[in-house]
């Protein structure tokens, strides 16, 4: 599915990278744990998490990652955006739970990685 689709879908707010919205996602992890992440090795990968700092990104910038879903209403910082500029990762503000987005993306045929 295209991240732009995706978006749509759940009702997320782009914050930055909007012309990597045709990149395809196929799999999302949940996670606020970094260290969880960084052992996930599976392409087409989108990250949910509530954790809103500039560790998620570089996490996501370490792990070849296509997008960061940020949950519970969470904003995202300039130094953020920055770097996921650098990167083309997009960043998504969702204001609803980690469980709910999760659950919304697997109906959506969203695969989990386990």
């Amino acid at each position: 599915m295209k991240l732009k689709e995706l978006v749509g879908c759940i009702g997320g707010s782009v914050v930055c990278c909007e012309e990597c919205l045709d990149n395809e996602i196929e799999y999302a992890f949940a996670s606020d744990l970094m260290s969880d992440v960084l052992t996930v090795k599976t392409e087409k990968l989108l990250l949910i998490t509530g954790l809103a700092n500039i560790q998620a990104v570089r996490t996501a910038e370490m792990s070849d990652l296509q997008a960061i879903v940020f949950v519970r209403n969470k904003r995202v910082s300039e130094d953020m955006i920055r770097l996921a500029k650098e990167n083309c990762i997009v960043l998504i503000e969702y204001p609803g739970t980690m469980f709910k987005v999760a659950g919304i993306l697997y109906n959506l045929g969203i695969k989990a990685v386990y």
